[in-house]
């Protein structure tokens, strides 16, 4: 009888642990496909920078300085590795694409250009899918975070090699207005 009660407290806790496993394994899947989300469309930004430039450089080529950050800004943004380094390199460029539409505001004739609306509003529409995707993997990470640390499956989810992992954060000079000066 007593074999029976141990038998079936360790069946329970065996079912308990499979059902807290794939509830984790589920929770990291929606990290990496929240990721992944994010992913598209930045590399979709990345794709839109260069014709950008190009436009903006027939109006104003005495803005060197200013398309340099942004070829560099872009090109760190695409080799970052981590998401930390991917959240740094992307305020970067997000801060020199600022520093791009400050530019063509002291161009009239650029922003009548058809062609430059039409790249503008799509990064604008790009710029706004990349904010919603950083926000459903911050939610995602949070339900995660939020579960390896609860109590009782924060004493299995160290053993079965689950970690917290990082938020997609915006820097403080991400959030400050941009300065341009002639």
């Amino acid at each position: 009888m007593e074999w029976y009660i141990v038998l079936g407290i360790l069946l329970v806790l065996g079912i308990y642990l499979a059902g807290t496993y794939n509830a984790l394994i589920t929770l990291r899947q929606r990290v990496k496909n929240a990721w992944a989300q994010i992913d598209v469309q930045l590399k979709r930004r990345y794709d839109l920078i260069p014709n950008l430039v190009n436009t903006v450089k027939g109006y104003a080529s005495h803005e060197q300085e200013t398309f340099e950050k942004i070829t560099q800004a872009r090109s760190q943004a695409i080799s970052a590795q981590t998401v930390g380094e991917q959240a740094e390199a992307e305020n970067m460029l997000s801060g020199t694409l600022k520093s791009l539409f400050a530019v063509a505001e002291s161009y009239p004739e650029l922003k009548a250009d058809t062609n430059f609306r039409r790249l503008q509003e799509e990064l604008t529409n790009t710029e706004s899918k990349i904010a919603f995707s950083r926000q459903f993997y911050n939610d995602t990470v949070q339900k995660l975070n939020t579960r390896i640390q609860q109590f009782p499956v924060n004493l299995f989810a160290g053993l079965f090699g689950f970690q917290a992992i990082d938020y997609f954060n915006v820097e403080g000079t991400a959030r400050e207005a941009v300065r341009v000066e002639f």
